[in-house]
């Protein structure tokens, strides 16, 4: 019988590094720790722990704490920047109502899916861009796809005040869904569901100029009446 020799780590390497990608399990470990308790809910040694390695493994791959928080943040931008930008495509092939609503649903269910990481996603207190310039990048990509939309929706007269409106329809509704009152009242994927559809249908007749707003060809649309035009139409 043959017995399997332990490979040699020197201080602070992680138990088993070679098994896997820990720089991945340390960033997955912390985005699951600001889900359940927020940015205080993070240090280096509660990682360390929770990911099964030394205390100074951590180090290897992030300066600290912030510098873990930075890396989460960015990849949250960058991970929405290509969800919006899946969405705002669809403007060519399916027309403008539509890209407005997938973008919409794109950045709700972003939030959604990584609450703990959209939670500080926009507090500079928690994550200074100032000390990772990555941050500014990554977040500049997003609000490209931002003043895209804004661009497909209102072409010519589209401004920044615009772009205002579009932004604090979708982040108000997602924080409203992850931290508010919402997430009692529409507690089940279903009823979330539904009421997410709803509230983007009644703000793409809000938004959009008649001859779009009436164009249901690939969405649900809620119009009371058939005669009337969208923009008539009570929202």
């Amino acid at each position: 019988m043959t017995t399997r020799r332990k490979r040699a780590r020197g201080p602070g390497r992680p138990k088993a590094d070679s098994a896997g990608d820990l720089r991945s399990e340390l960033l997955e470990t912390s985005r699951e720790l600001l889900k359940e308790g927020g940015p205080n809910a993070l240090s280096m040694r509660e990682v360390a722990r929770r990911a099964g390695c030394t205390h100074q493994a951590p180090y290897h791959y992030f300066e600290d704490r912030e510098t873990i928080l930075a890396t989460l943040v960015a990849e949250g931008f960058d991970e929405l920047a290509q969800r919006l930008r899946a969405a705002n495509d669809l403007a060519e092939s399916d027309g403008v109502r539509s890209a407005l609503l997938a973008s919409g649903h794109a950045y709700v269910d972003f939030a959604l899916s990584q609450p703990g990481v959209f939670r500080v996603m926009f507090r500079p207190d928690v994550c200074n861009p100032a000390r990772f310039p990555l941050l500014l990048q990554a977040g500049g990509q997003a609000y490209t796809e931002l003043k895209r939309l804004t661009g497909i929706v209102h072409g010519a007269d589209a401004s920044p005040a615009q772009s205002t409106i579009l932004w604090a329809h979708v982040h108000g509704l997602a924080c409203l869904l992850v931290d508010g009152p919402l997430a009692m009242q529409v507690d089940s994927k279903p009823a979330r569901e539904a009421h997410l559809l709803e509230v983007a249908e009644r703000f793409a007749n809000l938004i959009l100029p008649a001859r779009i707003a009436t164009d249901s060809r690939r969405t649900r649309t809620r119009i009371r009446g058939t005669s009337k035009s969208a923009t008539d139409a009570d929202p």
